[in-house]
């Protein structure tokens, strides 16, 4: 039996280092490929913490060093939230009847054919230029010396007075009164002519044609913007020019009827005061109409001033201020319009104790002051009246001479009005009659 021989293969000695020196080579590349393996791992490594630090650095700086992310993302929402709503406001104050009779052209002449009457509104000036809109009825017709002043019962005044009440700080004027027509068409063209010249000065009621009567007046400030319509009863029986009816707004009334729903005519002008509401409606924010109403001489409100009144606050009037009666009428809401009945005087000659002014009630008025507010939110908007308060005021005056307005708040009151106190307390309770949350300014109790 043959045994197979065991072959054992020998290399030349050139062959042998060839080999080894490949084995080496493969390990060397190992070594390598090992060490860069660990370099890439430490680059990495480093390159990572550096991105984590400067996101970390950047979250931190943003969120003010401590505020944590999800914190940070809740006030981002409120900021927006804020960005959504915003609120603009305007301060408003109002003034009764700038009734001029001679006596305070007399007492405000320089002497030189000149007029100055800023002395007689020196003390309520300070208050009325706190005020964004400051309203007062111009009682008299401003037709000028040019054309004569005169007196009751067909006034004619200088224009001196309208002066005087910008100086004071008065910047909307209501022009539609039973005396407008009192010294014809001249005396209302130069009153308009006047009015016109203002700057910053809106004044209605009275026009010198169709187009200036149908012309959409509209004033701006802090981003809200208002109109004035202006509106009388009656012209005192002197008629108004057939075919310019826009020397004057008259929404008549008939006492005789004594009726609202009785009077035609009167119902018959409804249209006319709605198609003037729709007309401005969507383009103000706040719509406000100023009626020259009432009888004189009563605190209670007349049947038609309630049922234009209403009227109006159905139609989306804002705020109504009452003119006429020559005393202070109660101040109230109809849902959410501002309904000031009458202001009473603003200055006057009237008599302090005559019939129809027993008890300073034709001397004492009333200015009525109270914040506008719009809110807008996306698509909506509302507008909102609050902070209402009510100044009484008193005309001072003796010998028909040193004319002066003087709040009840003044210091120096009780040297115009000894025993001012009760006569405070009576007019206070008129103010507060339909609503006792009505809040009246309260007398200097020096």
């Amino acid at each position: 039996m043959k045994r197979n021989k065991l072959i054992v293969k020998s290399y030349p000695r050139s062959a042998k280092k060839g080999v080894n020196k490949m084995a080496r080579r493969k390990k060397r590349v190992k070594r390598k490929l090992k060490y860069g393996n660990i370099f890439l791992m430490l680059s990495l490594i480093v390159l990572f913490s550096l991105v984590g630090i400067y996101i970390k650095n950047g979250n931190l700086t943003k969120a003010n060093s401590s505020t944590p992310r999800v914190e940070q993302k809740k006030e981002n929402k409120k900021e927006t939230k804020k960005e959504e709503e915003k609120e603009y406001k305007v301060t408003m104050i109002t003034a009764g009847d700038n009734l001029i009779h001679s006596s305070l052209y007399y007492d405000a002449s320089t002497g030189n054919g000149g007029y100055d009457f800023t002395k007689m509104y020196e003390l309520i000036k300070p208050i009325v230029k706190e005020y964004d809109i400051a309203y007062y009825n111009q009682e008299t017709i401003l037709g000028g010396k040019e054309l004569g002043v005169s007196d009751y019962p067909t006034f004619n005044s200088p224009q001196e007075v309208g002066d005087a009440m910008i100086d004071a700080g008065f910047n909307l004027v209501s022009l539609a009164t039973n005396h407008t027509i009192d010294s014809g068409e001249k005396a209302i063209l130069a009153s308009r002519e006047y009015w016109d010249k203002q700057t910053n000065v809106l004044a209605v009621g009275s026009y010198s044609s169709f187009e200036e009567r149908d012309k959409i007046r509209i004033e701006t400030k802090n981003d809200i913007s208002y109109t004035l319509l202006n509106y009388t009863y009656g012209t005192n029986g002197i008629a108004v020019p057939s075919g310019k009816e826009y020397l004057v707004n008259v929404w008549p009334t008939d006492l005789e009827i004594n009726d609202p729903e009785r009077d035609t005519k009167y119902q018959q002008y409804k249209e006319q005061v709605k198609k003037d509401i729709e007309a401005v409606k969507d383009k103000v924010d706040v719509i406000m109409v100023a009626m020259h109403w009432g009888v004189e001489y009563t605190h209670e409100p007349t049947e038609y001033e309630k049922d234009m009144a209403e009227y109006l606050a159905s139609l989306g009037v804002n705020i109504i201020i009452g003119t006429h009666p020559h005393v202070i009428q109660p101040v109230t809401w109809i849902n959410d319009t501002l309904v000031i009945y009458s202001l009473g005087n603003l200055i006057s000659a009237q008599y302090q104790n005559q019939s129809t002014c027993t008890y300073y009630k034709c001397t004492t008025g009333l200015m009525t002051s109270f914040n506008i507010t719009k809110k807008v939110k996306g698509d909506k908007k509302t507008i909102l009246i609050d902070n209402i308060n009510n100044e009484l005021i008193y005309t001072y005056y003796r010998s028909w001479r040193n004319f002066k307005v003087v709040p009840f708040s003044n210091p120096e009151i009780g040297n115009y009005l000894p025993g001012y106190q009760d006569v405070y307390e009576t007019y206070k309770k008129v103010v507060q009659k339909y609503d006792s949350n009505i809040s009246v300014a309260a007398a200097y109790n020096g």
